[in-house]
């Protein structure tokens, strides 16, 4: 018995989604980050995911408000707030693309709260055996403030989670910061395999 693809979409939907995690701890500029990127074009056909819309300030981009959550921005984007589980959230968002409902996303950006512990987010990902079908982990991002990390890293366990497991630490408030080389040091010595760049 062959398959009948006539009715098929015109578009095919990839393999798998990468999916990037952006965290940092409270106040560190991740959700600045996140401003600056949004319009670059390794973003123009991303789905963007949440925690709430007003934290991101990104009102002034949005072209159309979805009474189910998901908008479309001026750039193309989409975003989503977490609804409930963060594995909902993908499942629905995968299921509005394969449906025709929503259009195609070739990638997915996560945007943790500050107070995150990101592991049960990458194992959201990687760990759901539905998921792991339609999504694979691309990378964590993590962003640390030059003024002050140091002091956050030293405080509180989740900052410190955040630096260990990130692919790529971002440090932000350089020009702001008399220096950063005891902060440097401290984060080679959580992630000695992070690569580190300067947000500016």
């Amino acid at each position: 018995m062959t398959s009948d693809t006539s009715s098929a979409p015109s578009w095919s939907a990839p393999r798998s989604v990468p999916v990037s995690i952006l965290t940092g701890f409270l106040g560190a500029g991740k959700t600045t980050l996140l401003n600056r990127l949004i319009g670059d074009p390794w973003l123009s056909d991303a789905a963007l995911i949440i925690n709430e819309f007003g934290d991101v300030g990104i009102d002034h981009l949005l072209v159309e408000r979805s009474a189910d959550g998901v908008i479309e921005l001026s750039d193309g984007c989409l975003c989503c707030t977490v609804r409930g589980e963060l594995v909902d959230t993908l499942a629905d968002l995968m299921d509005r693309m394969q449906t025709g409902r929503i259009r195609p996303f070739s990638r997915v950006v996560i945007e943790t709260t500050g107070l995150a512990d990101p592991v049960p987010v990458m194992q959201s990902v990687i760990g759901h055996p539905a998921l792991g079908q339609s999504y694979r982990l691309e990378g964590l991002v993590s962003v640390v403030d030059a003024v002050n990390g140091l002091a956050t890293l030293e405080a509180h366990e989740e900052a410190r989670r955040q630096v260990a497991v990130a692919d790529t630490l971002v440090i932000s408030k350089i020009s702001l910061a008399a220096n950063t080389e005891a902060l440097r040091a401290r984060l080679s010595a959580l992630n000695p395999l992070a690569r580190v760049v300067d947000a500016e």
